[in-house]
C-alpha cells in the first residue's frame, strides 16, 4: 500500500506499471526533434473538422484508443479515467472522452496535467480500486491561443519569452504488472508564485514551482540529481530551465547536466519558431508517451524524474494584474522494481 514519506511525497510499494502509452501530435510537432516517437501524426490541426476545440477532443480519443490497443485491452477494462486540458471546464477531456461510459475524474493541473493524472492513477493501482487505470491530457495551439491570447487571424506579435502550445495528446495506462516502467514516487505540488503577471512568460512564473517540488523530493527520498539518468521538466521553455536551474545553484545544487525540459525537446529552436519553446498539456505528455517511457522500457533509461508544470491563470486574472500562480507534480520512473 502507498505510504507518505514525507510532506506531498509519496511512496509506492506495488509494483505499479505504466502498462501502456500512446502520444497523438499534430503537424507541427511531428516536424520536430522527435518525430518519429510519435504513434500518430495528423497532416493538419484541424483533423477535417469544424472547430479546432473538436479536433483537440480527437486527439485525446485518439492517444486513448491507441493505447487500449498497444496494451491489447478494451475500454471496459479501464476502471477509472484521470483527464484534464487547458479549455474551459476541461471540456477537451469531457467531450473527447463522453462516449467511453468509464468513471471519470476531470483534473485540473494546467500544463501539469499529465503529471497529476499520472500520479493520480498510480495511485489507485497501488490501492488496488480496480486494474487498469487511464491518465490522459491534451492541448491545442489554436484553441489555447483563442482562450488565452488572440484570435489566430489577429496576428499579434509574440515577444521571444512566449511559448508555442503544442497540438497533442498522451495517454498512460497503469495497472499492477511486472511490466516496466514502474511508478516508483509522486509527489504533488504547491501553488507557487513568483509574483510574475505577464502571461507570454509563463516559463519564468513556473519556475518557482518545479523548484519547489523537486527540491521537496530530493530531500524526502535522500537522493541528488547524480542519482537520475535525466530530470525532465515540461514545460518551462529557455526561460523557465534557466531560472529554475539558478534557483538549484542558489542552494549548492549543480542541476543543469542532468536536466533535460520537454518544452526544448519537442521542437527545434533553430528551425521552428517557437520562441522560448513548447508548453500545453500535450507538450510534457506527448514528450512522456512517446519518447520517455519507450526509452525506459527499452532500458535505454533506467531512473528518471518527471515533473510536468502547470501556470494556473486565467484571462481575468490576467485582466485585474494578478500575478501568476505555478504548480508542478512530479512522478519517479525506473526500470526496476
Amino acid at each position: 500500500m502507498a505510504k507518505l514519506i514525507s510532506e506531498g511525497t509519496i511512496e509506492l510499494d506495488r509494483g505499479v506499471s505504466v502498462y501502456s502509452c500512446a502520444a497523438a501530435v499534430g503537424k507541427m510537432e511531428s516536424d520536430g526533434p522527435l518525430g518519429n516517437c510519435f504513434d500518430y501524426a495528423a497532416e493538419g490541426a484541424e483533423l477535417g473538422l469544424t472547430t479546432w476545440e473538436k479536433a483537440e477532443s480527437t486527439f485525446q480519443q485518439y492517444a486513448f484508443d491507441i493505447a487500449l490497443r498497444k496494451g491489447k485491452l478494451i475500454k471496459e477494462d479501464i476502471s477509472f479515467i484521470f483527464a484534464g486540458d487547458l479549455l474551459n471546464q476541461c471540456t477537451g477531456s469531457a467531450y473527447g472522452l463522453r462516449d467511453t461510459d468509464i468513471s471519470f475524474i476531470g483534473l485540473y493541473g494546467a500544463c501539469s496535467t499529465m503529471a497529476e493524472s499520472l500520479a493520480m492513477a498510480s495511485l489507485f493501482a497501488d490501492m488496488r480500486l480496480g486494474e487498469y487505470f487511464a491518465a490522459v491530457t491534451s492541448s491545442h495551439f489554436c484553441s489555447a491561443e483563442r482562450q488565452f491570447r488572440f484570435p489566430i487571424n489577429y496576428g499579434g506579435v509574440r515577444p521571444p519569452t512566449a511559448q508555442w502550445t503544442a497540438t497533442g495528446a498522451g495517454c498512460c495506462i497503469t495497472s499492477v504488472a511486472e511490466k516496466p516502467p514502474y511508478v516508483k514516487r509522486v509527489t504533488i505540488g504547491k501553488i507557487t508564485d513568483m509574483g510574475i503577471k505577464d502571461a507570454n512568460n509563463m516559463g519564468a512564473a513556473m519556475a518557482g514551482a518545479a523548484y519547489d517540488t523537486i527540491n521537496r523530493h530530493l530531500l524526502a527520498t535522500g537522493t541528488s540529481p547524480a542519482d537520475y539518468d535525466v530530470i525532465y521538466t515540461g514545460d518551462l521553455g529557455q526561460v523557465g530551465s534557466e531560472l529554475m536551474c539558478e534557483l538549484f545553484r542558489r542552494d549548492g545544487t549543480e542541476i543543469s547536466h542532468k536536466h533535460k525540459d520537454c518544452g526544448l525537446m519537442l521542437y527545434d529552436r533553430e528551425k521552428q519558431d517557437v520562441h522560448a519553446g513548447g508548453s500545453g498539456c500535450g507538450c510534457s505528455a506527448s514528450v512522456l508517451c512517446g519518447h520517455i517511457l519507450p526509452q525506459i522500457a527499452e532500458g535505454k533509461l533506467h531512473r528518471v524524474l518527471f515533473a510536468a508544470t502547470g501556470a494556473l491563470m486565467s484571462t481575468t486574472k490576467v485582466q485585474q494584474g494578478e500575478s501568476i500562480p505555478g504548480i508542478s507534480h512530479l512522478v519517479e520512473i525506473s526500470d526496476a522494481l
